[in-house]
């Protein structure tokens, strides 16, 4: 678990988010929600758009001195969550202008994939780690490279859709590093995020994709190949 640096994570910013959360709640959206998501904690009902408004204006009003107030303050959020706006809330945090590219937040990122163990948590965190390709692309290659042989399957998803959205910064070198050792498994979600990351770099580098797939056309499942070459043919 990520170091909060000896300070109290749960403080007035905590509470507000808390209480504007509830205020905002639609208890007959909960329930559809939560089936949506597969979820065993429940929701209030609280579409994420509308979470990440009332998170950026809480901020905006009550901006955060330091990182590791920050870092506490989501943590709280997270760890102690009774409902999944809380966790959306915390994302949110760490998307702040202050965490981005912020390296000491691997830990945290790391954190919550894991105890989130889900497509949404995992997909938000995603981004982060986008970002921290950009402004620390050696340490964060290291780290995504030992998360895509980790034993916790939604490491491995992060590993390799830690660069969407990058385009023509995609390294393409590392991007076979965290799809291959993953290409025989069998759970639609790494298929699936092979797929995904491979259709996105098809964007801007297509026959790269193509020659990725034909070299392995015996190890990638079908799902993996048709969501790849979806627009490329």
């Amino acid at each position: 678990m990520p170091s909060t640096g000896g300070r109290p994570a749960a403080d007035q910013f905590v509470s507000a988010v808390r209480t504007a959360l509830r205020e905002a709640a639609d208890p007959t959206r909960a329930p559809g929600m939560q089936a949506y998501m597969k979820s065993a904690m429940p929701f209030l009902g609280v579409r994420v758009p509308e979470v990440r408004a009332i998170v950026r204006a809480l901020a905006k009003e009550h901006p955060f001195a330091d990182l590791d107030r920050l870092e506490a303050v989501a943590l709280e959020l997270w760890d102690n969550a009774t409902h999944r706006e809380e966790r959306y809330a915390a994302a949110t945090l760490m998307a702040l202008r202050i965490a981005k590219g912020r390296l000491s937040l691997i830990p945290m990122h790391e954190h919550m994939a894991v105890t989130g163990a889900w497509w949404d948590h995992v997909d938000e965190i995603a981004h982060r780690i986008a970002d921290l390709h950009d402004v620390h692309p050696v340490e964060t290659a290291h780290d995504v490279r030992r998360w895509s042989t980790s034993d916790d399957m939604w490491l491995r998803r992060l590993s390799i859709i830690s660069q969407l959205g990058r385009r023509d910064r995609v390294d393409s070198e590392l991007l076979t590093e965290v799809i291959e050792p993953n290409m025989d498994d069998t759970e639609f979600f790494i298929r699936k995020a092979i797929g995904w990351a491979l259709r996105e770099y098809a964007k801007v580098e297509p026959d790269w994709v193509r020659t990725f797939v034909a070299d392995r056309d015996d190890r990638l499942s079908g799902l993996s190949k048709r969501e790849a070459l979806k627009h490329v043919g």
